[in-house]
């Protein structure tokens, strides 16, 4: 039996793997079982032996694999992909290894996982997909997250306000372990009732890390006064000022990424390669790239430099420190 599950959506892709699990049997005795070998530099001689063992006390024996299919991707060239040449162990396993998987023992389960994008075009792929079960796990947007997200907190017991639910959407993206340890704090606040839109404003850091996109967008937009007030309000909300100069600092080193990165890539591949995974955030890093010029980019690291030096150094205190760099910050 062989299960092929990939995409970058890790969190839904492991809950399908412990369900793959559940169906094997008692977990102990599964455990004693089970095998995971790293794909990467595994030959087809050492799969074939960890997948021969006769299971011990169990009915089935599972052996997991992780990284395999991404070792056979192709790699992006100028045109939509560019010839990749295949080595002669890699050419030798993935011809193996579908002639082995029809004649694996019944008792073994072999389970190919791999936690990044895979394409159509991946050679070991189309040869064992026609003898798999196999299922991909893409990151959730839009109504696909709102639908999740709606139905991990029904599985929970809870309840939740769809204003609540395209907050969370919108401040967390398709993180799935984030979303899940938020909504677990959630459900721990409101004790049984609905879940609101102000608790998610009040609880869910990800809310916290909004008012650093506001408190950057006051900044840019020469808004002083509004740009310290937020400073405060994050105060209020007991967030450290070393945590607030490291978001800044993020956010700026986002921006420097998001403008060195042009416009000849689609917003999906930014969105990659910035690596966030919330629309919010990704829409508000872009908007601030186009108010900043490299010099201007330059100017902001090195007062940041200047202000982490500074706490260090004792010369100003936390706050102090950062109400002046809010300031200096700001367009003359």
């Amino acid at each position: 039996m062989l299960y092929i599950f990939h995409g970058q959506d890790d969190f839904s892709l492991n809950r399908a793997l412990e369900r793959v699990k559940a169906d094997l049997g008692d977990p102990q005795m599964l455990a004693v079982n089970t095998t995971k070998l790293g794909g990467q530099m595994l030959s087809l001689s050492q799969l074939k032996d960890n997948c021969n063992v006769a299971p011990f006390l169990s009915p089935y024996r599972l052996v997991i694999v992780d990284g395999l299919l991404k070792r056979f991707e192709p790699k992006p060239g100028k045109q939509r992909f560019s010839k990749r040449a295949v080595t002669e162990s890699e050419n030798e396993l993935g011809e193996g290894l579908a002639s082995y998987i029809k004649q694996m023992a019944p008792t073994t389960v072999l389970v190919l996982v791999d936690d990044s994008r895979i394409s159509g075009h991946n050679s070991l792929l189309r040869k064992l997909s026609p003898l798999a079960k196999m299922k991909t796990f893409p990151l959730l947007r839009g109504r696909g997250l709102t639908a999740w997200i709606q139905q991990r907190v029904s599985e929970e017991g809870g309840s939740i306000t769809s204003d609540a639910v395209s907050l969370l959407a919108e401040l967390i993206g398709g993180n799935l372990w984030a979303m899940n340890n938020e909504i677990q704090k959630l459900l721990l606040y409101t004790q049984g009732r609905t879940i609101a839109e102000e608790d998610v404003r009040q609880l869910v850091s990800y809310a916290q890390e909004a008012n650093i996109f506001v408190l950057v967008d006051a900044v840019v937009e020469g808004q002083v006064q509004k740009a310290q007030l937020t400073l405060y309000r994050l105060y209020q909300e007991g967030d450290s000022p070393t945590h607030i100069l490291a978001m800044i600092t993020r956010q700026f080193r986002l921006i420097a990424q998001a403008r060195e990165l042009g416009s000849g890539l689609s917003r999906q591949q930014i969105q990659d390669k910035l690596g966030l995974t919330a629309n919010y955030a990704l829409d508000k890093t872009l908007s601030q790239a186009k108010l900043y010029d490299f010099e201007h980019i330059k100017r902001a690291y090195d007062k940041l430099l200047e202000t982490d030096l500074a706490i260090k150094t004792g010369k100003y205190n936390d706050q102090l420190a950062l109400e002046l760099l809010v300031a200096e910050l700001a367009p003359s």
